[in-house]
């Protein structure tokens, strides 16, 4: 009888799950294609470019999602050091002269030819998997903290604070439901925040960067010329949006609206409804998640999960949340919308994960 049991189990997965995840990245290939033509058609003369290469990351990213729901979860747990040593080796290598380059003011990518890779991408997933190991073997906080400090610092030699706190949510919250005590959770949180407000506070561009979600109106041609175009953008949508294909701010107006700033595109061509709209949807997919987290059978199936899914969050959150003026510009990618391989090809491997834990979950 459990023999049956556990094998039914294990031919089901979460359909739910996985229905939002590609409605998701279809969403977002629908809304990429919008928003990121007039800055391909400038840059690259194809208006199509950055959705061609976003299409066929996407279609990685699904075959690399169906192979992770087939694997055993468990397989995670016997690889996790290996993984998470040479996600660490990547984040090493974009520091090195000619193959790691560097963009706007950070090291954080590798060129390999035709291809160009983000390691931080990749090591949101593979600290999930590795912390998510330590926390059901091992119960010293060395063991947990140590790898976590190792992640951030290299995060931070980059810089690139916004994956700072979305890694640092996934640590956090992993140690959350490990089991810790309260008072050393509650102690480890304010620790963190403290450091990362000296770290705000030292750095003159993060500064800069709080200054200016203060005090909206300062440098509006220099400073704050970002988050008044998206405020502009967000305001033009009105209730129910210009119409589809028929935002202003995506015609050079706007920086960044191929990646960071995406959902601002969205919310001006759907207005507050369809935003709003999009968003619950966005909500269900993460309460999904965190429902198999809460079903998982183990203490490395759900710390797993409870990381992928506070990454995932996390990262919406304050993507989102940056756009509407209530957290500074991060430069956060929207999870299923902003252009770029790796974190679509991370993303979708963690939601495979997530799949294959959620056929052994408990009824």
């Amino acid at each position: 009888m459990r023999k049956n049991k556990l094998q039914r189990q294990a031919s089901t997965i979460d359909k739910k799950f996985l229905l939002l995840s590609l409605f998701l990245t279809v969403v977002g290939l629908v809304a990429l294609a919008d928003a990121s033509a007039p800055l391909a058609q400038r840059n690259f003369g194809d208006k199509f470019f950055f959705l061609k290469q976003q299409i066929v990351w996407a279609g990685v990213g699904i075959v690399l999602l169906f192979i992770a729901s087939k694997i055993h979860y468990r397989l995670w747990e016997k690889i996790a050091t290996i993984i998470f040593f040479l996600s660490l080796f990547g984040m090493l290598m974009v520091f090195i002269p000619g193959i790691g380059t560097k963009l706007l003011g950070a090291r954080r990518w590798l060129v390999l030819g035709p291809i160009t890779i983000q390691p931080s991408e990749f090591l949101k997933l593979t600290l999930a998997i590795y912390l998510a190991k330590v926390s059901s073997k091992n119960k010293k906080l060395a063991a947990y903290f140590v790898p976590l400090i190792l992640a951030l610092s290299l995060i931070m030699l980059q810089p690139d604070l916004g994956t700072a706190i979305v890694v640092s949510t996934i640590g956090m919250a992993q140690l959350f439901v490990s089991g810790i005590s309260l008072i050393y959770f509650a102690s480890t949180l304010a620790l963190g925040g403290v450091l990362g407000f000296i770290l705000i506070i030292t750095s003159e561009y993060r500064r800069d960067r709080l200054l200016t979600f203060f005090e909206q109106t300062r440098d509006p041609l220099d400073k704050s010329y970002h988050i008044r175009q998206i405020l502009l953008a967000l305001g033009s949508g009105g209730l129910f949006g210009v119409g589809l294909g028929q935002s202003r701010q995506k015609y050079l107006f706007l920086p960044e609206t191929a990646t960071d700033s995406i959902f601002a595109i969205i919310a001006e061509e759907i207005g507050f409804l369809g935003a709003s709209i999009l968003i619950i949807i966005i909500v269900i997919f993460v309460i999904r998640g965190f429902a198999i987290a809460r079903a998982s059978p183990d203490t490395f199936s759900r710390v797993l999960s409870c990381g992928i899914m506070s990454w995932i969050g996390a990262q919406t959150l304050l993507n989102i949340g940056s756009m509407v003026a209530i957290v500074p510009l991060t430069g956060i990618p929207l999870p299923f919308f902003s252009y770029g391989g790796s974190s679509l090809i991370a993303l979708l491997i963690g939601c495979g994960i997530l799949l294959n834990i959620s056929k052994y979950g408990k009824e």
